[in-house]
């Protein structure tokens, strides 16, 4: 792929994809979001990847948008990024495949926003999490307003969004932010281990769930009980479905071939 800000790299049925700015500390800006675009858009179509791990460097998964671009634009700019921001984002939350986003470091306003946009956060003891578009007379313009207080407590989305206050990974963990904090050393093994047990799962299924619950949350609970159903029903159509059930049966581990 040709790609400025990404570096992908594909093993063992993961892929990794490091966000690589590292002057501006991985701060995005329309190259960046577009670079997202591209990638997430290849791994949905290969069919050998089966999780997309999104990661940074030791100092930042994405520390914020770039400024310096921000500060130029007018209000038909900011319309385009946003449009391109969400365009980005919404993709990488639909990818009907696992994502995993491995924090370390800075991860503020949008980069704060792209591992919310992803199924599992996994953070090194070195990580900040934060929305700090307030302080700049702005507020986040890429789901920050939306995704976050679906998914923590409102009073800490609300110090996040209207104060602009940032918190370290421990109090990220205790409010649901990030699912676990490790030290930084062995961030990389334990996104790997994670990553490893997704893909010994029945890709469908995987897909499934996936798509029962990210539908489901945007919708009526009676809706989403009607997609849950039509998606189990589906899959018992499925080779992975036999083989899993006689697997039960017969006391052995299951061998799922995503068919």
């Amino acid at each position: 792929m040709d790609l400025k800000y990404l570096n992908v790299r594909s093993e063992d049925g993961i892929a990794w994809v490091q966000f690589n700015r590292p002057e501006k500390l991985n701060a995005l800006n329309p190259e960046v979001l577009r670079d997202l675009e591209t990638v997430v858009a290849r791994c949905e179509q290969d069919d050998d990847i089966r999780v997309v791990v999104l990661t940074g460097n030791e100092k930042a998964f994405v520390a914020g948008s770039d400024i310096g671009h921000m500060a130029k634009g007018d209000i038909k700019s900011a319309y385009g990024l946003t449009d391109l921001t969400m365009r980005a984002q919404e993709r990488l939350a639909d990818l009907p495949k696992p994502t995993i986003a491995a924090i370390s470091g800075y991860a503020l306003g949008g980069g704060c926003e792209i591992a919310l946009c992803c199924d599992f956060r996994i953070a090194a003891d070195n990580a900040v999490l934060g929305l700090p578009e307030i302080t700049l007379g702005i507020i986040p313009g890429g789901g920050g307003t939306q995704r976050l207080p679906r998914l923590v407590n409102l009073a800490v989305a609300a110090r996040m969004i209207l104060l602009g206050e940032s918190i370290n990974s421990e109090e990220a963990h205790r409010s649901g932010l990030v699912d676990k904090v490790v030290p930084l050393d062995c961030l990389e093994e334990e996104v790997k281990e994670l990553a490893s047990k997704l893909i010994e799962r029945p890709f469908l299924a995987l897909r499934a769930a996936k798509t029962a619950m990210r539908k489901g949350m945007s919708t009526s609970l009676k809706e989403g009980l009607q997609i849950e159903q039509d998606l189990f029903c589906m899959l018992f159509g499925t080779a992975d479905q036999k083989e899993g059930m006689a697997a039960f049966l017969e006391k052995r581990k299951p061998v799922f071939k995503g068919k």
